[in-house]
């Protein structure tokens, strides 16, 4: 049996970009494209590009470069954008809201089929015409439908219980956008959205960015 291949997680994280771009190349009707032009317009190096396609497969062509469509085309497989999946979001708040009305997130293959909350005011309400179900009901609601996939946008102190009612009845993936690492079984894949852990890293980036022209100019003082 072949050993399956293993790809780091630095890769798997740059193909959505990969993707990004080369659905707005194909709007712009542009056909192929070399991995230096590539570059260019995404900001990795023409090696790091070719490296990271090279997991994948042959993709491109010395002398023509990269077929856009097909690039495209392969890159939505990996990415599993092939197949859809049945969806919920559980927190019907600002956040949850959002999501369900992002329309990207429909456009991929993520079927919204519910939505719960434990808020009487929300419960009864249609977002994005799917309508407000009581938590309460979560579980039954897992077992009479095959659902993928989970979004948490609940506070903190619930996310745990809520993974736990969501991994016990066959959903795959989790999407947290939940403050709190949660423990969930080897078989279901977590992606953590942590907002105030991102905010604070364009926090610390630009304080470093700040104190780096500080340096500058005190370095020119002294001259």
């Amino acid at each position: 049996m072949e050993k399956k291949k293993y790809i780091s997680m630095a890769v798997i994280k740059r193909l959505p970009k990969y993707h990004r771009y080369l659905r707005e190349l194909l709007r712009n009707d542009v056909d192929r494209i070399s991995s230096k032009e590539l570059s260019e317009k995404i900001g990795f190096t023409a090696s790091q590009i070719r490296q990271d396609l090279n997991n994948f497969g042959d993709f491109g062509q010395q002398g023509y470069g990269y077929n856009v469509r097909e690039l495209y085309k392969q890159i939505g497989i990996i990415l599993g954008l092939t197949k859809d999946y049945n969806t919920i979001i559980i927190g019907a708040g600002n956040l949850g809201q959002a999501i369900a009305n992002y329309s990207y997130f429909k456009s991929i293959g993520f079927k919204l089929k519910a939505i719960f909350d434990r808020n009487p005011k929300l419960v009864g309400l249609k977002i994005s015409d799917v309508e407000v179900k009581d938590t309460d009901n979560l579980e039954e609601f897992l077992k009479n439908n095959d659902i993928d996939v989970g979004i948490i946008c609940v506070p903190k102190e619930h996310a745990q219980g809520i993974s736990e009612v969501l991994t016990s009845n066959g959903v795959d993936g989790i999407w947290n956008f939940a403050p709190i690492d949660l423990k969930v079984p080897k078989n279901v894949i977590v992606e953590n959205v942590n907002l105030s852990e991102s905010l604070l890293t364009l926090s610390c980036r630009m304080n470093d960015n700040l104190m780096g022209n500080r340096r500058k100019v005190n370095a020119i003082d002294e001259i």
